[in-house]
């Protein structure tokens, strides 16, 4: 089935523009949440003390504390008493938090080793969830889907725009398997999808369309057909891994 033209609306109201500047506070935050997660700051070193640092920032105490929040909300930090704070173990980052992975791909090369547990996670959940949502989906989900890929088909993975529209069409099928625990990860597994394909687009531009393999998975839920809905997904996400690594090492 032709997809239809895609919903001006996909990029708008389902995932609102973060605004050109941050705050203060925002921008403390994820200067500091990059060189942690870069490695710049290790894990048990401790931070400068509130008054160094709103200082060294140029921000209020009161915007340093915020960021201070902001970093801990994630697991990036803590604090203990008359120890100070202190960069927390990588095991307790939150690392599907959007913010979170966005730094990491902040580096100018990701370590592999992040690429493929990334890819690993995917393969993990991507192809039960297709089989699951092609067995579950709703009129609604399989729209959302068939308007994301249209919006991708316009756009192109090269832009943002078209980068949206591949992260609804991800979100909806993940939606789609009508499993809570499954739902939970949308944010940050089309995070990850996101920062990947935009990773391969700068490097790559010249890549092979993947387009075609989205429309796989695609009409495999349209015919609902689980194991072919599943194997698509399977090799969909194969080929995003090899396509992130022939980036990765193509500069």
């Amino acid at each position: 089935m032709a997809l239809s033209a895609p919903a001006a609306k996909i990029s708008k109201s389902k995932r609102a523009s973060r605004p050109k500047s941050l705050r203060l506070h925002g921008t403390v935050a994820r200067d500091l949440g990059i060189r942690i997660v870069t490695g710049a700051l290790q894990p048990g070193e401790l931070l400068e003390g509130e008054i160094a640092a709103s200082e060294q920032f140029k921000v209020s105490r009161t915007a340093y504390r915020e960021a201070i929040r902001i970093l801990a909300a994630k697991g990036l930090v803590h604090s203990r008493p008359k120890i100070g704070t202190q960069v927390s173990a990588r095991a307790d980052w939150h690392l599907l938090d959007p913010d979170v992975l966005g730094w990491m791909f902040a580096a100018t090369d990701p370590e592999p080793a992040l690429i493929e547990s990334l890819f690993e996670l995917r393969r993990i959940v991507e192809p039960d969830a297709a089989r699951l949502a092609a067995i579950r989906r709703t009129p609604e989900q399989l729209e959302r889907m068939r308007e994301g890929l249209a919006g991708v088909a316009k756009h192109t993975f090269a832009t943002e725009e078209g980068r949206a529209c591949d992260h609804e069409f991800h979100a909806a099928l993940l939606e789609a398997s009508h499993n809570d625990f499954v739902i939970s990860l949308t944010n940050g597994v089309a995070t990850a999808i996101e920062l990947t394909t935009a990773f391969k687009q700068d490097r790559l531009p010249a890549a092979l369309d993947a387009l075609p393999v989205h429309l796989e998975v695609f009409h495999a839920i349209e015919a609902q057909d689980p194991q072919r809905a599943h194997d698509a997904m399977a090799g969909l996400v194969d080929r995003g891994l090899t396509d992130t690594m022939e980036a990765r090492g193509c500069c």
